[in-house]
């Protein structure tokens, strides 16, 4: 079957510009990922409340869904490196707002909601920016590579930081904010010096028109819409990370813990986009997109329900490896399906369905929690995301039956 023949799987390193991208990401997600479960251990000590750690993912989400329509246009109308950089430098300034914090010994937790949310501004501008950017360094034939590689150093970094974090909260979470700010400030630089420039760059007059064109593209495409759409269903319902540091607490793991599950999920999303780099997806990519949504709405159940950390840590590494399939397909989908004047504003609506209901899942997870109690939350959210694949299954027929990931009309597109 075509769909096994192996490739070259090293192609995107051909290209200077990639390498400094790979290395950016890896930086900023990898402090983000350590951040992340500091500040989950950092709000759950302060407080013991699942509500608490609902909100700061609450806080997170507002600025993207705020500023989606602008921040489209940003991406679409100002260099794309310079956005992600400048983003990633106020990433980097939270970061040392937190150590700050730390170091001052407070207890009040309202100040860590506002961080969030600057948190939140910084991926919500970008996100999209960097999202955009991407496609614009290498040939469309070998774009398919570049996702499973850049997935692949996400995933990395998702897998480590998280375990770095929660080993590194020992010594003090001023020691994590410290180096999650020292990351970020590297992500920014790395990002600056990559050479790669569009050859136009059309500054639209900011209207409503031009602020909603991404949504309106995005619905008029079935497929685009309903890839979206489904992952963004799955991941609000299915997300578990605002609520491992209760799970880790009830098992005595403390915040090294918090950072193992994390990882598990990490490391089953990492050896699966290893794998597509090399045996990438090429035919029944909707039916598979479909499948791994469901597998991954399975695992989560089974997380729920299990009182094994050995089957815990099995069920968060398939529910990792399922997910990273689903994200396989749709990025690759979203981004070669989208024209390039249009990637920007697309991607700023694809944060919200898709990178926002990451922190607005960790909110209504956190809430469902306080309602029901933690392991009927995640039992249901799971149950949810399976039914989710199933229903959209019936729902997007043209996103079903999706055959090619990259139509040879595309790939043999600049």
């Amino acid at each position: 079957m075509t769909e096994s023949i192996k490739e070259d799987g090293w192609l995107a390193f051909r290209y200077y510009d990639v390498r400094l991208f790979f290395f950016s990401r890896l930086s900023s997600t990898l402090a983000s990922a350590m951040q992340n479960v500091a500040v989950g251990w950092f709000v759950y000590e302060l407080t013991r409340d699942p509500f608490a750690l609902g909100l700061t993912g609450l806080f997170t989400f507002l600025p993207m869904l705020v500023f989606c329509m602008i921040t489209g246009q940003v991406a679409d109308s100002y260099d794309r490196r310079l956005v992600v950089a400048i983003s990633t430098t106020l990433a980097a300034l939270v970061s040392a707002g937190l150590l700050v914090y730390s170091m001052m010994g407070n207890t009040a937790v309202w100040p860590i909601y506002v961080l969030m949310a600057l948190v939140g501004t910084s991926r919500a501008f970008g996100n999209p920016a960097y999202k955009a950017l991407l496609p614009t360094l290498v040939p469309r034939q070998h774009f398919g590579n570049t996702v499973a590689w850049n997935s692949s150093f996400e995933q990395f970094a998702n897998t480590a930081g998280p375990a770095i974090g929660g080993l590194l909260y020992m010594l003090g979470p001023d020691v994590v904010f410290g180096l999650a700010m020292v990351l970020y400030a590297a992500s920014a630089i790395a990002t600056f010096l990559i050479r790669t420039r569009p050859e136009t760059i059309k500054k639209e007059k900011v209207t409503w028109e031009t602020m909603s064109a991404g949504l309106r593209y995005i619905y008029s495409q079935k497929t685009i819409f309903g890839a979206i759409s489904l992952d963004m269903c799955a991941v609000c319902l299915g997300g578990v990370t605002a609520l491992l540091p209760i799970f880790s607490d009830a098992l005595g793991a403390g915040a090294w813990g918090t950072g193992f599950l994390r990882s598990a999920q990490s490391i089953g999303a990492l050896c699966m986009a290893y794998g597509l780099a090399h045996y990438p997806v090429r035919r029944g990519s909707g039916r598979k997109l479909v499948w791994s949504v469901g597998a991954y709405g399975l695992a989560i159940l089974v997380f729920g329900l299990s009182n094994s950390i050995v089957l815990s840590v099995l069920a968060l590494f398939a529910a990792g490896a399922s997910d990273q399939i689903s994200v396989y397909i749709r990025h690759t989908i979203v981004q070669t399906d989208t024209p390039d004047h249009m990637r920007g504003r697309v991607s700023a609506v694809n944060v919200i369905f898709v990178g926002a209901s990451g922190s607005l899942g960790e909110f209504e997870s956190g809430t469902l929690a306080a309602l029901v109690g933690a392991v009927p939350a995640v039992a249901i959210g799971g149950a949810g995301a399976m039914l989710c694949a199933a229903l959209w299954a019936v729902l997007f027929p043209t996103m079903r039956d999706r055959d090619e990931l990259v139509p040879k009309e595309l790939a043999s597109a600049k």
